[in-house]
């Protein structure tokens, strides 16, 4: 499962990046109040999400490459192999729902994509209690039986974001009309939204590519490995949240020509991002021996996951100000920069330096999953740090330009 998961994110998270361009793309025409081509945008946003399945699918339902590069059982490559067919037919649908929960954020109505995915949550739990352990009198299917309740899932919230959106009077005033592709409405999208994709793709990568690496140590360090990526991606989802927020807000305030407005808003972002980074990492500290007992009852995987749960608690205030800078920079319509940073400090540091400190004698010797969370950690921290400055010196610039256009 971990394997799958890793593989299924590297591809997904990629192309969503390229899809939630539409975010700061709409969020400057709701700013600047020009309802209509809000609409046609959100339109144009449906399509790619059509035209990128067509990438990733392929990519997802014939792993064989991916499974190449792990010394696995017979079994496991069965298993791995359904789970990620399956997850294939659901891109499709995620990608449509995740263009339209770009949109509804865009134009400050995240409440309703709250409401759909809560309902979706719950349909998940029941969905992966009854397919995965074989309740309800339904067969145990494992692996196989999580990606079937990810397939129906992801449907189901496509076509509930999707009919809200078309049903609900308060969407009337965007004009949302089927309409065919426009190339130049592609074009504008991709030139923003393929930058976002690869720094996603980097980011997400550089952790997924770990659980590749670390798969050769047993399935112990796997297992602990993977606690640990589960829990930080929990960790991470409320300084996304503000993150996508920030950059909502502040977006809207560049399209309305509130340069100030928009500075204001990243700021204050930032500072409550970091601050809930902190008090998430005290909480994890504090109860990290119960945290890891929810996870597995298992000795082995419970002390790898102790081993590194440090890494996790060190590196989480970085990596909720890296997020949300980096959004703060796409709402500025700047991604090729931070995509190069994230290129060669979290892949480069981070996961190349992880595999060289993990497996090699350097830095004491052979490290193992903590060389590559120790590395990791480092590149995170150097990543924040330099998109913090590339902001600082587009507000330098900026104020600049104002001053010198009086």
């Amino acid at each position: 499962m971990g394997f799958g998961a890793s593989v299924y994110s590297s591809v997904f998270m990629g192309l969503n990046g390229v899809i939630s361009a539409l975010n700061p793309i709409v969020a400057h025409h709701y700013g600047a109040r020009r309802w209509d081509a809000i609409g046609r945008s959100y339109v144009q946003g449906l399509w790619l999400a059509l035209l990128l399945s067509l990438v990733g699918m392929p990519i997802l339902a014939f792993p064989g490459p991916w499974l190449a590069h792990v010394q696995a059982d017979p079994e496991m490559k069965v298993l791995v192999t359904g789970y990620l067919r399956l997850l294939s037919l659901a891109l499709p649908a995620t990608l449509l729902f995740r263009a339209t929960y770009a949109f509804n954020v865009a134009v400050s109505r995240p409440k309703v994509m709250m409401i759909v995915q809560t309902a979706g949550l719950a349909l998940k739990i029941a969905l992966n209690y009854a397919l995965i352990f074989g309740h309800f009198g339904l067969p145990q299917l494992g692996a196989v039986g999580c990606g079937l309740s990810s397939l129906v899932v992801w449907w189901t919230l496509c076509l509930m974001g999707w009919t809200y959106t078309h049903l609900d009077p308060g969407y009337r005033r965007f004009t949302i009309a089927l309409a065919r592709p426009r190339g130049s409405a592609l074009l504008e999208h991709l030139q923003l939204g393929v930058p976002i994709g690869l720094s996603y793709t980097f980011e997400v990568t550089s952790f997924s590519f770990m659980a590749i690496l670390i798969a050769r140590l047993g399935t112990s360090v796997m297992g602990g490995h993977q606690i640990i990526s589960n829990l930080a991606g929990i960790a991470y989802q409320m300084p996304l949240s503000l993150a996508l927020a920030t950059a909502t807000v502040t977006a809207q305030a560049l399209g309305a020509g509130d340069p100030e407005g928009a500075r204001r808003c990243a700021f204050t972002g930032i500072r409550t991002a970091v601050a809930t980074a902190v008090a998430t990492v005290v909480v994890i500290w504090v109860l990290r021996r119960e945290i890891v007992g929810f996870y597995t009852a298992d000795d082995a995987v419970a002390a790898v996951t102790l081993s590194l749960i440090g890494y996790l608690v060190a590196f989480h205030v970085f990596d909720a100000l890296q997020g949300v800078t980096a959004f703060v920079l796409r709402a500025y319509k700047i991604a090729v920069v931070p995509t190069v940073i994230y290129a060669v400090v979290l892949w480069g540091l981070g996961l190349v330096g992880g595999y060289v400190v993990a497996f090699h004698a350097v830095l004491g010797g052979p490290r193992g999953a903590s060389g590559m969370w120790l590395m990791q950690s480092i590149a995170l921290c150097l990543t924040s740090l330099l998109l913090l400055g590339l902001y600082l010196f587009v507000l330098r610039r900026q104020r600049m330009e104002i001053a010198s256009a009086r």
